[in-house]
């Protein structure tokens, strides 16, 4: 027996999860993206982008900005929807994350450009040319999600999975008591993606909240050797007054790297199955309601015969804050 063929004889190379990150860049955004590159684990195939922390067209060029600042300079990224569905005119949370969704930094802009095809064009493809490898990381409203499901009525048993951050189970919203931000851009994409029959996880900001880093763990980072501690701290400030100012919480939330901690370590969560519906008009337009299958209705209703999603419940909140801070830390 050859000697490469003893190391590997019995041993399977796990491979590395292909994902693509669909985001509006946006400062915690920036961090999940920045974990994403630094995580062996996953093979980024490309981004997509989205209104909602900024413009789609600044989040493009953020997106583009954080690839090089990464070092992976030759990821594609796919410019989506300028706006929603159906509302005309997006919300854009420029009193987060800066008039440029990082922190006011006016960072230089990217030597590379955007690819020619648009966000929902490039999901489908990578999913069809790929089918049952690919998850998509969701980060913020769903229009890119819902117009590649419109595109591709297979697009949904293609993909691998879609981990979705976005909603408020049983709890209040960030937007107003009935919604939150992502599902509040869109409402109407978000409907059609959690009744699609994708395989969907879906990390409220219930469960995002609960995960603080507190001004002392943002002084940790600073004063680390993270490759790119400085520039996360630097944004951080902005958003860090955002969350004093509106929270009353010194520190931030990282929504969105929590979002990634439950595509790569799902064990630190717990789910719930159930039908998940999307309200679009009204005072509660983008509150999700999940039917969690305890009265058997005597007649059909708006959340009959669709699938159910897997809904966080729980999360390992020192696990998985603990992790999250060890990735921004790497040198």
């Amino acid at each position: 027996m050859s000697i490469s063929g003893s190391l590997t004889d019995g041993l399977v190379a796990k491979k590395r999860e292909k994902i693509i990150i669909d985001t509006d860049p946006g400062i915690d955004d920036s961090m999940a993206i920045l974990m994403a590159f630094q995580t062996p684990e996953v093979e980024i195939v490309g981004l997509t982008t989205i209104f909602g922390n900024a413009t789609t067209k600044n989040a493009t060029r953020n997106a583009l900005i954080l690839c090089e600042t990464a070092g992976y300079p030759d990821t594609p990224v796919a410019e989506g929807s300028l706006e929603p569905l159906k509302r005309g005119e997006p919300h854009v949370a420029d009193f987060v994350h800066g008039s440029d969704g990082l922190g006011n930094l006016c960072l230089p802009s990217p030597n590379t450009k955007k690819i020619e095809k648009s966000a929902s064009e490039f999901l489908v493809d990578k999913v069809s040319e790929y089918p049952d490898e690919v998850t998509v990381l969701a980060l913020g409203p769903l229009t890119n999600l819902a117009l590649a499901v419109k595109r591709d009525s297979n697009f949904t048993s293609k993909v691998k999975r879609v981990v979705i951050l976005g909603g408020s189970f049983f709890a209040l919203g960030n937007v107003n008591p009935a919604a939150e931000a992502n599902i509040y851009g869109d409402p109407e994409a978000a409907d059609i993606v959690f009744t699609s029959g994708a395989n969907i996880d879906v990390v409220g900001v219930n469960i995002t909240t609960q995960v603080k880093m507190t001004d002392a763990d943002l002084d940790e980072l600073r004063l680390s050797e993270g490759k790119h501690a400085k520039l996360l701290c630097n944004m951080c400030k902005f958003y860090r007054d955002f969350h004093v100012k509106s929270d009353g919480v010194y520190g931030v939330f990282p929504h969105d790297p929590v979002t990634f901690m439950a595509l790569i370590r799902p064990d630190l969560f717990t789910y719930k199955k159930g039908v998940v519906r999307v309200e679009t008009q009204g005072i509660c337009a983008g509150h999700t309601l999940m039917d969690l299958g305890l009265k058997k209705p005597n007649t059909s209703n708006p959340w009959t015969g669709y699938p159910p999603v897997s809904v966080a419940w729980t999360v390992n909140v020192d696990e998985v804050l603990s992790i999250i801070k060890k990735t921004l830390m790497k040198p």
